[in-house]
């Protein structure tokens, strides 16, 4: 099982971490400082005492001359503890060498190589480090072969030195890393607190209070936007809910009246004993509550596949026009009888469910002849927009329907005359079912009233 860290957790390890890789290269580039420094201390005073050893030895005429060199170079070299010094010829005889001269036979073989004024470190036997260097240099005898010179300087102080920096140095960044991952705790905590407090406002969101807004403006910036996004959700929280509500109490409306009609008729035949002519009215009518049902049941499950995205609608190429046409013919009677005149304009050709758009198309038509008077029209026109959208409208007289109801049409189970609610004229799903079909095929669909009647138009992209 992984374990979870906390936001404050993880910025104060992430904290401690950077400021400890900070002070490990601010103290690794210390410490070469010093090394440096140290080396070009020693090269200094090396190179001062090759100077030293230069002007002795060009002094040096005769063997007379030799045999002072050593107590001159004694004389120059008094006070300097740690020093040791080796002049020898170049046949091997040493003219001037340090009591117990500590150079290796390594530095020596670098006399005449490109690496022979570079400094060398090493111990002797009983563990005295040492840095030194080696040359040639001429002498005044005429004719005479340059001396060898080997120069090196004790170092142990500067090992000591670097020993007792390096353990304070270890001391300083441990001390510095629980200090900073403290610190940084510290400020992790008090700069997630408006995280905190989002988070404790998101808690007490219920579905008794989800029109409370997280205060975008009083985060900071870095959380103004997730506060936008979290307030967005919830206001989408918010229609969902009161939409599944007002849903839940129109289905559960709706269903109430078919299932409270079958049981009334049935409790009433089964009352007394009837003829089976009775009995066959009683079916009748209970079977046709029950159509009523299987229709309203067929519809929302239509809806659900809609609000799911699960409707996929066929692609093909029809003529709208024909498709209006037909239906011309199917509710041609049912005008006739409300003495309604149905017409047609223009045509245009559409792309998709040529059922799931008849369906539609029926759905306008039918809602149009309901609420068209006696002696009315119901007028569909069809033109190409500018755009090349197909452009269907579904025009019909009659009273015009109240600006305040035309934005919630589309909703399902609601009708603008509550006192036609149970008068026979659906279940009020037929316009939700043709927007849900309009939008599925990429279109829109609106609803508009005038002085002359109302129009239902909708478009669909190109074919």
């Amino acid at each position: 099982m992984i374990r979870r860290h906390s936001l404050t957790f993880r910025l104060t390890l992430l904290f401690a971490l950077a400021s400890t890789a900070v002070l490990l290269v601010l103290g690794l580039i210390v410490r070469a400082s010093v090394e440096q420094h140290f080396q070009e201390q020693d090269m200094t005073l090396l190179e001062g005492k090759l100077e030293l050893i230069r002007h002795a030895l060009e002094r040096v005429h005769n063997a007379e001359d030799v045999d002072n060199l050593v107590q001159q170079m004694d004389d120059a070299l008094i006070g300097h503890h740690g020093l040791a010094v080796a002049v020898t010829g170049t046949d091997g005889r040493t003219l001037f060498a340090t009591r117990d001269s500590p150079f290796p036979q390594v530095l020596l073989e670098r006399v005449g190589k490109p690496d022979a004024g570079q400094p060398y470190v090493w111990e002797t036997p009983d563990g005295v480090p040492f840095r030194g260097i080696v040359g040639t240099l001429p002498s005044g005898m005429r004719g005479a072969p340059p001396a060898v010179v080997a120069v090196a300087t004790d170092i142990s102080h500067h090992r000591h030195f670097m020993e007792a920096f390096l353990h304070s140095l270890w001391l300083v960044m441990f001390g510095g890393s629980i200090a900073t991952g403290l610190l940084g705790w510290i400020v992790a905590r008090r700069g997630l607190v408006p995280l905190r407090e989002m988070g404790d406002l998101a808690a007490q969101v219920s579905a008794r209070s989800l029109d409370r807004r997280l205060p975008a403006e009083a985060v900071p910036v870095e959380l103004a936007e997730l506060a936008r996004s979290l307030n967005d959700m919830l206001g989408r929280l918010e229609e969902s809910f009161r939409r599944l509500s007002d849903f839940s109490s129109d289905l559960a409306h709706e269903l109430r009246t078919p299932v409270s009609n079958l049981m009334t008729q049935t409790q009433v035949a089964l009352s007394r004993t009837r003829t089976a002519d009775e009995y066959r009215e009683v079916l009748e009518s209970n079977a046709e509550e029950f159509e009523r049902l299987s229709r309203m049941i067929g519809d929302m499950l239509f809806l659900a596949k809609a609000d799911n995205g699960l409707i996929v609608p066929a692609h093909e190429r029809f003529e709208l026009a024909d498709e209006v046409a037909a239906l011309f013919e199917f509710y041609g009677a049912v005008a006739d009888e409300q003495r309604v005149v149905l017409r047609l304009q223009g045509r245009g050709r559409a792309g998709g469910d040529r059922l799931m758009l008849r369906r539609a198309l029926g759905n306008l038509l039918s809602n149009a002849l309901r609420h068209t008077p006696a002696g009315g029209r119901v007028d569909v026109k069809i033109d190409i927009a500018p755009d090349g959208k197909t452009r269907l409208a579904v025009e019909n007289s009659g009273e015009p329907i109240p600006a305040e109801h035309l934005p919630r049409l589309f909703d399902r189970f609601y009708r603008v005359d509550a006192s036609r609610h149970n008068a026979g004229d659906g279940a009020g799903l037929g316009l939700a079912i043709t927007r849900s079909i309009i939008q599925a095929h990429g279109g829109t669909i609106s609803a508009r009233s005038s002085p002359q009647g109302n129009v239902f138009e909708f478009s669909l992209p190109p074919a």
